[in-house]
């Protein structure tokens, strides 16, 4: 006959386990338990078809949180249907330099990473199942465009992904007209490839393949004088060169001779200087000798006046002979005047 089993033991054993379950998923949960859980809303004006709760949610690249909550909204301005997205956020996904973590629950820090130029948009997540995802990223060019009034909303602004971008610049494209033009172009292009002058281009591409492989003969033929006339010419260039060269030494040379004469200290430099300072004192005293007042110009103006004195006597006394000439035997008659 069996044992009848004891209550007791089984209640323990019970609670045993859901001591140990609760401890478990307090250790994996971590301190998220006791965490208050912010959300923040995302107003997106298309459709959002393949964004699904759960979704992941991207910062440059990082998963910082999830989608809690997708809805149909209705935008009272502009009586547009748009989709409010809530997500959640890990609250120390991201730290600083410092090493410090940035609570990216704070709507405080969301506003500065706003004014920074932080844009959610929508990308694919999968090219497969279209699954989409949300992406944070900074587009400090995107201009912040907010829709919630009530400030106890925290928003993150969106923008368009690139593919609803690219459909509105599609909507006012004159697609008609374009595709009117690229029709006509098209029947240009066809009159032209089909006109009688091209179809001579593979006839006449032949005749100058024929003509250049002719030049091409030809050349190699003339190369050989011309690349040794080219060589003789490259040596007697190089003979000129050795030659200015060696002339460029001498120019040297006698160059530093020049310096070396000019130099202040040099032989020729005193001799020099001493020639200059004694001509410079012979001008001087030509100078002086050229002046009027000069005792020399005197004197010899006076001798100058002494000579045409004795001048004037002498050409008197030839004149007095010619008319008097016994006058050299008689004298000079008593009677006659002085000249």
């Amino acid at each position: 006959m069996s044992k009848k089993a004891n209550p007791t033991l089984i209640g323990a054993f019970v609670f045993g386990a859901i001591i140990l379950a609760t401890t478990a998923v307090l250790l994996l949960a971590g301190r998220q338990w006791f965490q208050e859980h912010r959300q923040h809303i995302m107003y997106f004006d298309e459709a959002a078809q393949g964004l699904q709760v759960g979704a992941p949610v991207v910062f440059l690249g990082v998963k910082v949180g999830t989608v809690k909550g997708i809805e149909l909204g209705l935008d009272e301005e502009s009586r547009c249907l748009m989709v409010p997205v809530t997500v959640e956020l890990a609250p120390h996904a991201v730290k600083s330099r410092a090493g410090e973590q940035i609570n990216l629950q704070d709507r405080d820090t969301i506003r500065q990473l706003v004014d920074r130029g932080m844009r959610a948009r929508l990308k694919v997540q999968s090219l497969l199942t279209g699954q989409l995802y949300v992406d944070l990223a900074f587009y400090p060019e995107k201009p912040a465009r907010f829709i919630s009034d009530d400030p106890e909303i925290s928003e993150i602004p969106t923008i368009p992904t690139t593919v609803h971008e690219f459909s509105a610049m599609l909507q006012d494209f004159p697609m008609t007209q374009f595709l009117d033009d690229l029709a006509s172009i098209s029947a240009s292009v066809r009159t032209i490839l089909s006109a009688e002058a091209l179809t001579t281009i593979p006839d006449r591409f032949d005749a100058t393949l024929t003509h250049l492989e002719s030049l091409t003969a030809r050349l190699d033929s003339a190369a050989g004088p011309l690349l040794a006339a080219a060589q003789t010419d490259l040596y007697e260039v190089h003979k000129a060169t050795d030659a200015v060269q060696a002339a460029m030494n001498k120019v040297s040379r006698a160059a530093d001779r020049v310096e070396q004469l000019a130099d202040e200290d040099s032989r020729m430099y005193e001799s020099i200087t001493r020639a200059g300072t004694e001509l410079a004192a012979a001008a001087e005293a030509l100078q002086q000798l050229a002046d009027e007042q000069s005792p020399t110009v005197q004197r010899m103006n006076l001798s100058l006046q002494e000579i045409s004195r004795a001048a004037r006597a002498l050409r008197r006394l030839a004149e007095s002979l010619e008319q008097q000439p016994e006058a050299l035997l008689r004298g000079k008659r008593s009677g006659e005047k002085k000249q």
